[in-house]
């Protein structure tokens, strides 16, 4: 079994070319849907609960580790986007460098990744929607606000967004931007809008302790706040429908981790520096923080723009959990009727009603925080596949002109590596239990199907055919 055969650049090309899926992005969109994605989770939802959890006001650490961490990483995607400008991201850079199950593996990984890390935006969104109706005199019963393990029946509003978001994809990548970028617009704004109601609150003997779990307790917050970073991976998925990828797609991805990691950080040293972090374990900090301090009207706007920043996240993610899939389908590693794009919209429509059913039952049935841990192992082990990815293909195709080359990228690239390998090892163990056994599952998904119906299997079939 020839597990390890790569998919030619050629191929990969040709499959570009096709044109079914529309260019409609520009390097201002790409920007706009890397701060869409990136800038959500992280800040809405997972600063309280990594500082009160993981590492109190240390997490401001957290995020500069995790930062550099994918700042390398991020030199080595704007190379590889360029180079593969096609749907697929990691799983086609994996296919043409490392091989086919790799790429399966990869492929796979990014299922848990997309999938699981939409239902955990979603779970977010709604613990903000439900904190909003409150601040109105409106509460909804717990019946329907919470999964069955909070003691509920359904997570109906995490349930909603995610089928809205999956509607708002099937009529069009084009009308998907639009709606990103005005809610873009509206969760930047929230954003200064929390900083200049809170900044004036901060007192300093909050950050103290600075590090009460220790460096331990920073490394471990980096782990589960890799699940914020997941946006430039994602921006990737998008190269086939860019309009000039080379140019665009490292503006966009470079641009987004900059902006995003500076908003990050100052709004995690406000939070820390107004409420005590033992405090903050909640899904909704920022509006917890304005509570705090009195401020319910500032709260309630703030829980607004958050709803707007986790519809983008949610709305992103589903995104590139389609497109990811729409590649393996074209591939022949899952079933080929996925890959059918809506004649009017331009769409992988179907694939992307399955990704959008599959993700609003895991949101309205599954706890927050075991789905955010689980998506970031995905989203490491992709890191580090596509780390290895760049120096095969710069050996492989070292004639091939990049659109953007990856400085220093014998450096670079094993830096990233070590990087993600060190934070992966601090990952907890339920959640390397639950990525082993995730991938053990992939395997054999791939050993029974994907491997005897990969269209380069095929080709070698037929070459074996005419041979005899």
């Amino acid at each position: 079994m020839d597990i390890l055969r790569r998919k030619p650049y050629e191929d990969l090309m040709r499959n570009a070319q096709d044109k079914k899926l529309d260019r409609a992005l520009g390097a201002f969109d790409i920007t706009l849907m890397g701060l869409g994605i990136i800038i959500g989770t992280g800040i809405f939802v997972l600063t309280g609960i990594g500082a009160a959890k993981y590492a109190g006001p240390g997490l401001m650490l957290s995020f500069v580790l995790a930062a550099v961490t994918c700042a390398f990483v991020c030199m080595a995607y704007s190379e590889l986007a360029t180079f593969l400008p096609v749907s697929g991201s990691s799983y086609t850079y994996a296919y043409a460098s490392l091989g086919e199950f790799f790429g399966w593996w990869v492929g796979w990984s990014l299922i848990l990744e997309y999938s699981v890390g939409a239902s955990a935006v979603a779970g977010g969104w709604s613990a903000y929607f439900v904190g909003l109706l409150h601040s109105c005199g409106i509460d909804l019963p717990k019946a329907l606000t919470a999964v069955p393990a909070d003691g509920g029946i359904i997570n109906l509003p995490a349930f909603i967004i995610v089928l809205l978001a999956t509607l708002c994809l099937i009529i069009g990548v084009r009308e998907g931007a639009r709606v990103n970028k005005i809610l873009v617009v509206v969760k930047i704004v929230t954003i200064f809008v929390f900083l200049f109601f809170a900044g004036p609150h901060i007192e300093p003997s909050n950050w103290e302790p600075f590090l009460p779990f220790g460096w331990e307790g920073v490394t471990a917050g980096t782990a589960v706040l890799f699940f914020a970073y997941l946006g430039f991976d994602a921006l990737s998925t998008a190269a086939e429908e860019t309009k000039n990828p080379t140019r665009d797609m490292p503006i966009g991805i470079i641009s987004a981790l900059t902006i995003c990691t500076i908003l990050y950080i100052a709004v995690c040293a406000t939070m820390t520096g107004v409420v005590p972090y033992e405090e903050l374990n909640t899904a909704a900090p920022a509006s917890y923080v304005l509570e705090y301090i009195g401020m319910r009207a500032g709260s309630a706007l703030v829980g607004t723009g958050a709803l707007c920043g986790l519809s983008t996240v949610v709305l992103n993610m589903l995104f590139a959990q389609s497109r990811a899939l729409y590649s393996m389908s074209r591939d022949g590693l899952l079933p080929q009727g996925l890959y059918k794009v809506h004649e009017k919209y331009k769409t992988p429509y179907r694939v992307q009603i399955i990704v959008g059913i599959i993700v609003a039952f895991v949101s309205g049935f599954t706890p927050i925080q075991v789905v955010a841990e689980a998506c970031s192992a995905g989203t490491i082990f992709a890191f580090l596949c596509s780390c290895v990815g760049i120096l095969v293909l710069r050996k492989l195709y070292p004639n091939i002109k990049r659109g953007f080359r990856c400085p220093a990228v014998y450096l670079i690239a094993p830096l990233g590596f070590v990087f993600c390998a060190f934070v992966f090892a601090h990952l907890s163990p339920h959640t390397l239990e639950l990525f082993v056994g995730w991938s053990v599952l992939g395997a054999v998904l791939y050993g029974v199907y994907g491997y005897r119906h990969s269209l380069l299997q095929k080709v070698v079939q037929v070459q074996e055919e005419t041979q005899e």
